[in-house]
């Protein structure tokens, strides 16, 4: 009896053992050193620009820290920012993927194709319209390292990026690429970019704050396949019963918020930043600065700045004063300015505290 007994323990702890072990195996397999390359940081960087055709399928995660305290205003937007985004994709060409943002209550899809856009929201059964616009509200696509990645990396001069080794990543030896700002007014401190080396593809990207122990935006793949999935994948049709509308005009609300509100007489450069390029960008916006440092202007009419201050206003760390209620979400800045007659402005940027207090001055003349 005894010995039976001896065997079934022995048994149960080799059960254990093998459980524990698979449990464990991812954990080894990233903690395993990844093979870097020779690879330049301006050829990584040549490499990622041109990954925007490279076909692929995979599970992404982004993790935000931004607690955005407009929330109110933008939720679906404040959200993309503050917590954990899961997204399932099925990317054949820029104009041409489906993204699946995957909640416990369920999932809504995104599905682009030349002409346009569908969400669809299962569990209400609407499908959403939406035509091609020079301006759009950020969404998940938009924070896929793929995409990130090579929105941050589309701007940076060859003094501004280094290599920093590899790592090991969604199954492949990723090469990093480090971006740090140029700009004396960046709220960045950093951004590291990491390179599945044979495609270019990124396939993590984190952004950290000036000052920051941890990154402000962390978004990677956990699964990925590199061939082009089918065209069947990504297309979609609303399915009979559903309700179908159209997404809301952004360019026509941004449009009447502005109305009647006088052209500002902006100054040449702003906190030390040059002008913008503004294309996509409604023309009563102006933008400064250079690639992921960048300070927006937006004139708003005193009624409509109300809630935006409240909310600013309610954050701990809120500096209210003459110029203006300002705070910093992250490497975010937002501050709304005292107003000036029947006109405010909203200044919000990836800029530091000093430079939107610099900004604030120079706009309204007060002290800087």
């Amino acid at each position: 009896m005894a010995g039976r007994g001896s065997g079934a323990a022995a048994r149960w702890c080799v059960v254990a053992a093998l459980v524990a072990g698979l449990v464990a195996l991812p954990l080894v397999l990233r903690a395993l050193p990844a093979d870097d390359r020779d690879v330049s940081a301006a050829d990584l960087r040549a490499a990622v620009l041109a990954s925007a055709g490279v076909g692929f399928s995979g599970y992404a995660v982004s993790a935000g820290g931004l607690a955005l305290p407009v929330s109110e205003e933008l939720p679906q937007v404040a959200d993309l920012f503050s917590d954990r985004t899961s997204m399932r994709v099925w990317w054949r060409a820029a104009d041409d993927h489906r993204v699946d943002v995957v909640t416990a209550a369920g999932e809504t899809d995104l599905h682009q194709d030349p002409t346009g856009s569908w969400t669809w929201d299962y569990e209400s059964n609407t499908a959403t319209r939406a035509e091609p616009t020079l301006i759009a509200l950020p969404r998940p696509v938009d924070l896929l390292p793929s995409t990130l990645g090579r929105r941050v990396l589309s701007e940076a001069a060859d003094g501004e990026l280094g290599r920093i080794g590899a790592r090991r990543i969604a199954g492949t030896d990723a090469l990093g690429v480090r971006l740090v700002p140029a700009e004396d007014a960046a709220s960045v401190a950093r951004v590291d970019v990491w390179v599945e080396p044979d495609t270019g593809l990124p396939v993590q990207v984190e952004v950290v704050a000036d000052g920051a122990g941890q990154a402000s935006l962390d978004t990677r793949f956990l699964d990925l396949e590199l061939t082009r999935p089918s065209a069947s994948v990504v297309a979609f049709d609303p399915p009979p019963g559903a309700e179908v509308r159209p997404a809301p005009d952004v360019e026509g609300l941004v449009a009447v918020a502005q109305r009647g509100l006088p052209r500002p007489d902006l100054p040449e450069t702003l906190a030390g930043l040059p002008p913008r390029p503004a294309s996509g960008v409604p023309s009563g916006i102006h933008l400064y600065g250079r690639g992921v440092t960048v300070l927006a202007v937006v004139p708003l009419p005193v009624g409509q700045t109300a809630a935006i201050r409240r909310a600013l206003a309610g954050e701990p760390e809120a500096v209210v004063d003459e110029l203006g209620t300002r705070v910093a979400a992250g490497p975010l800045g937002l501050m709304v300015l005292r107003p000036v007659g029947d006109e405010s402005r909203l200044l919000i940027g990836t800029v530091g505290p000093d430079a939107l207090e610099t900004a604030a001055g120079e706009l309204t003349g007060g002290p800087s």
